[in-house]
Formats: structure tokens, C-alpha cells, sequence
């Protein structure tokens, strides 16, 4: 008979078990260029700079990786430095709050390290006004004493890349976008390339995946790998639960019927901000305040999670006047759009 663990030999179990769940995120991001599925222009400029930088032995240029959440900003600031063969120092823009802050993380970069600020659009003002001198100087200037006896002690650094990530690229200052040498924008993803990465995600996390089932959670996911991944993990714990382990497509679509995600990548949360605009304001236009109080978000939250894949797959029209339902939302959700509304939208 199998001996009881103790209750020691279930927390560390259970530990792991919770590690390894933390970890999947991290185990699915690829590591180098030829694993990165999509963005063929991107990786294509990102690989030739890469190169000419090794050749000469210099630092890459400073890079600021700008688009939607999900599509793969951090993964790709991974890959440039695992391409250059160096050290990657990751931070967050709101978690560095001051200059002193700022010059722990510059100062112990060696040369050709990759500095990772994600979300740099909400830096604080004055961290911001000293990154300046460091990413154009390799310098970092600190000042000592107050008053007439303050002096200025200027501390130099090793030449780094600086990688920047930024879903606001409008709130970024005109001087720190100006000290980019590259901007890249990710864009989202079409359906071939998302399967393409469900299937490698599948390979990863040993689960048996068909081919239409993979293209089934890409034609779900928004556009956005890291969808595609939550999803690939959710159906994945349908399948072993209530089935053979195998994601087939039918399997797979009963998974995503249950997580209310639905043919056009819709959750309950995008159908609900539809219905708003159509039952409550006859369609709009309205204004995206009012959505905001009706549907109980932040108006942050509205703008940046939600609105964007609406936008983009014509569901949702921001006009001068407001928001507006277009017919394609009628159709999706089975309504039928009032005569003379379509002529009159714009």
C-alpha cells in the first residue's frame, strides 16, 4: 500500500504544482527568432540589427516595442537578448518611482546588457528626465548635498539597449520617443499564424491537438497569442476532465461554447458593451462615460481592452459624437438593425 504523505509532502506538492502552473506562461514564450511565429517584418528588421550589432560588438540601438496587450512585447525584448547574447534587467515603468530607483537598475548593467521597461508611458516625470542622459551618454548624473554646497557626481555606464514597451504610445513624451532608434508596432495576428502557435503550445505542454481544432481557438483568440495560450489550457483541462486528453475539434468548440468565448472571439463582457449601445441608447451614438457607468468599468478598461478588437473587427464605430453599434453587431448578436439607421450612421 502507497504511504500517506505527510502534511509537509503535500505543501511542497502542491507548491510545485502551483509554480508550474505560474511557470506555463514563461515555458511557452519563444526564446529565439526562428521559434517566433508571426510579425514577419518585424522579426526580419529586428534580426538584421541584431546582427550588424554582434558583427560590430556594440550595444542595439534602443528599441521601443508599441501595440495591444498580449502580443508578444516581452517575448520579443526576451529573444533580443537572448540573440545578443546578453543579460536582460526587466522593470516596470510604474515601479520605478524614483531617480534613485532608476540608477540601481542602470548601474549594475554590463556592457551590451538589454534594460526591459514595460508599460514605459507611466514613468514618473523626473525618473523619466534622468533615463535621458543614460540612454543617449551612458551616463547617469546624481546629485549630492543641497542648497549652494550641492555638487554633481556623473556616473558613467556601460553601453546597454534600452527596450521599451508601451500599450499608449500617444502618452509617451516627444524627447524620450525621440531617443528610440527603432519603433515597432505589433500588430494582431491572423488566424494561420495563431494555430500555427496553439499547435507549438500543444507540442510543449504534451497535449494531442487536430488541426481544426488548433484553428478553431485562433479564430477565437482576438487576434492575440496569449489568448490563444489561455484558451489552449482551459480547453485543455475540458478535454482531460470530460474526455480522452485529445482536443479534437469538437471537444475544443464545447470547451469554448463553456467559456462563453464565441464564434467571432466575442466574450460575455464584449457582447455586453454591444447591448448597451443597441438596447439601452437605440445604437448610439453615446458617449464611452455613459458605457462606462452603465456597464460598471473603468473608462480606462472600456478604451483599452475592450474597444480596440471591436473597433478593428467593425462591431464598433467611435464617432465624433460617441459610440455607435454598426450593423455587423446587429447581425452577431441577432438583432435586426432599424430601417434608414444604416444610411444615417455617419
Amino acid at each position: 500500500m502507497t504511504p500517506k504523505p505527510d502534511d509537509g509532502d503535500e505543501r511542497a506538492v502542491s507548491a510545485e504544482r502551483g509554480e508550474d502552473d505560474r511557470g506555463y506562461d514563461v515555458t511557452l514564450r519563444p526564446s529565439r527568432f526562428d521559434e517566433y511565429v508571426g510579425q514577419a517584418k518585424l522579426k526580419e528588421n529586428l534580426r538584421i540589427f541584431v546582427a550588424a550589432a554582434n558583427a560590430r560588438g556594440g550595444p542595439l540601438d534602443h528599441v521601443l516595442f508599441c501595440g495591444p496587450p498580449g502580443l508578444g512585447k516581452t517575448t520579443m525584448a526576451c529573444i533580443l537578448a537572448e540573440e545578443l547574447d546578453s543579460k536582460l534587467v526587466m522593470a516596470s515603468g510604474p515601479a520605478i518611482e524614483h531617480k534613485g530607483q532608476l540608477a540601481a537598475l542602470l548601474t549594475k548593467l554590463g556592457r551590451r546588457d538589454v534594460l526591459f521597461i514595460d508599460e514605459i508611458h507611466r514613468l514618473q516625470p523626473i525618473v523619466e528626465e534622468n533615463l535621458y542622459s543614460a540612454i543617449e551618454d551612458f551616463r547617469i548624473d546624481i546629485v549630492q548635498g543641497e542648497g549652494p554646497y550641492a555638487t554633481t557626481l556623473q556616473l558613467p555606464l556601460q553601453p546597454f539597449t534600452l527596450v521599451g514597451a508601451t500599450t499608449r504610445t500617444g502618452l509617451l513624451t516627444s524627447p524620450l520617443l525621440s531617443r528610440f532608434g527603432y519603433i515597432a508596432r505589433l500588430d494582431y495576428y491572423p488566424p494561420e499564424d495563431l494555430a500555427a502557435i496553439a499547435r507549438r503550445s500543444a507540442g510543449l505542454l504534451e497535449v494531442t491537438i487536430e488541426d481544426d481544432a488548433a484553428m478553431e481557438i485562433a479564430r477565437r483568440a482576438r487576434g492575440t497569442p496569449r489568448i490563444v495560450n489561455r484558451l489552449l489550457r482551459r480547453a485543455r483541462d475540458f478535454a482531460e476532465v470530460l474526455g480522452d486528453g485529445v482536443l479534437s475539434t469538437v471537444r475544443t468548440k464545447d470547451a469554448l461554447d463553456r467559456l462563453d468565448v464565441d464564434d467571432a472571439g466575442l466574450d460575455e463582457m464584449d457582447r455586453r458593451v454591444l447591448r448597451v449601445i443597441i438596447e439601452h441608447y437605440k445604437g448610439g451614438p453615446v458617449g464611452v462615460e455613459t458605457i462606462a457607468a452603465a456597464l460598471s468599468e473603468p473608462r480606462d478598461t472600456l478604451e483599452d481592452v475592450y474597444e480596440p478588437y471591436l473597433l478593428q473587427q467593425g462591431f464598433l464605430a467611435r464617432t465624433a459624437r460617441g459610440r455607435m453599434a454598426t450593423e455587423r453587431a446587429y447581425a452577431h448578436l441577432g438583432l435586426v438593425m432599424p430601417p434608414g439607421r444604416q444610411a444615417g450612421m455617419f
